[in-house]
């Protein structure tokens, strides 16, 4: 027997599901897989999603997140015999599949490999796709446990091979259950004992809260990049200030490059840089290419746990910041603001960025912003002194004229 039940975040109700699941982003698929003497062989709880680009007909890409597992079905899913291990098998949308399999090496299990299928005939979630039929691809992870211990992951992991990358957080599971019971000794992965240092702010007693909180401290910069199959394509450097402001509390975020991981890819027309830690799921770039020789930040996608335990999401795919020509870099040394939402702004610290035509792994000339352009000041002083010249003159010529009339008078 297969059952599976559907877990909202914490504050909310459960929902209890067989064979046929509802999910969304917010919420934590939980199987617990029984064998014929209906004792539990396979536990595992997680949430997940996965973004695909691909290239349409017009030869531009586009990317596709899917994280609506909706009506899924689990036909396949096994706790294992002698010869083959546990596996869980999913079946969602139109033509997605997902399967992880399991095996056992003396005292360790292992999270052997994960495959996904997706059929890109689809049109209506692949508009206008140039490939057509079903691609798979499979990840090897070869991550062992401790028999015995429930494996836990709150934090993002993020799996990319081609065009896929694939988001898993808030992970329990335990294949090979020992006498039907699920262990309560868990084996943290590595991400879950580092933390990315917050700083609440409270906020004054105003009707409404400032949005923009004034930061405790400047955060440090770091370095980020991506590699495709010609070497690096994306370089950033910068230090990031997150500021939210949720139930009406502002809270501040540094992002510690030190415990802060990276990936991304890289495509003629899109390119995508992601960060993530312990408390961010995902803080997502993505550049773009306008009038085929500009570059810009077009969109910002963020997830990320507040000290309240509640998730704070957003996402902003209509901006218009760092712009600058194709083969140069962008750079702004002073603080400076993406503005997101009401609700999320980005405050960037000693900014570069060059996400297109990076060559030999190296920033090209950089174009600076307004902010650290003083070349611009010297006009500005000159205008504003030939303005005041000019009132002064206007001034004393009035004074004259009036001085002038002074002396007659009438008779």
């Amino acid at each position: 027997m297969v059952c599976f039940r559907l877990s909202p975040v914490p504050g909310s109700g459960l929902v209890l599901l067989c064979l046929v699941l509802g999910a969304v982003s917010s919420y934590a698929l939980e199987l617990n897989l029984t064998d014929s003497e209906k004792a539990t062989c396979l536990y595992a709880k997680w949430q997940m999603n996965f973004t695909i680009h691909y290239q349409t007909t017009s030869k531009h890409y586009k990317t596709v997140t899917i994280s609506d597992p909706s009506t899924a079905t689990y036909n396949g899913s096994k706790c294992g015999d002698d010869q083959n291990g546990p596996q869980i098998v999913v079946q969602f949308g139109s033509g997605f599949s997902w399967i992880v399999n399991f095996t056992k090496e003396g005292s360790m299990y292992l999270i052997d490999g994960i495959s996904f299928s997706y059929n890109i005939s689809d049109n209506a979630t692949f508009p206008d796709a140039k490939d057509k039929g079903v691609l798979t691809i499979y990840e090897p992870v070869q991550f062992r446990i401790p028999l015995n211990n429930i494996f836990r992951c709150n934090s993002l992991s993020t799996l990319e091979k081609g065009d896929v990358t694939q988001y898993y957080w808030d992970v329990h599971v335990q294949a090979f259950v020992q006498n039907g019971t699920v262990s309560t000794k868990e084996f943290l992965c590595e991400k879950d004992q580092t933390s990315t240092t917050v700083v609440p702010i409270t906020p004054t007693t105003m009707s409404s809260p400032t949005t923009t909180p004034i930061p405790r401290e400047k955060p440090e910069v770091g370095s980020y990049s991506v590699n495709n199959s010609n070497g690096t394509c994306l370089l950033a450097t910068m230090g990031l200030q997150l500021n939210i402001t949720h139930d009406k509390v502002a809270t501040v975020i540094n992002v510690n490059p030190n415990t802060t991981d990276f990936s991304g890819n890289c495509h003629p027309q899109v390119a995508l840089l992601r960060l993530n830690s312990s408390n961010i799921k995902f803080l997502d770039f993505v550049f773009a290419v306008k009038n085929e020789n500009r570059f810009y930040l077009k969109e910002v996608n963020v997830s990320l746990y507040l000290l309240n335990g509640s998730v704070f999401s957003i996402a902003n795919n209509n901006l218009s910041y760092w712009d600058a020509p194709l083969g140069s870099s962008y750079m702004c040394n002073k603080e400076q603001t993406v503005s997101v939402s009401g609700a999320f702004q980005i405050n960037t610290f000693d900014l570069r960025v060059q996400p297109f035509n990076v060559m030999e792994g190296k920033y090209s000339t950089a174009q600076e912003c307004s902010l650290d352009d003083d070349t611009i000041l010297i006009p500005i002083i000159v205008g504003a002194g030939l303005s005041g010249l000019i009132i002064v003159i206007v001034i004393a010529y009035l004074i004259g004229r009036r001085k002038s009339y002074a002396g007659y008078q009438t008779l």
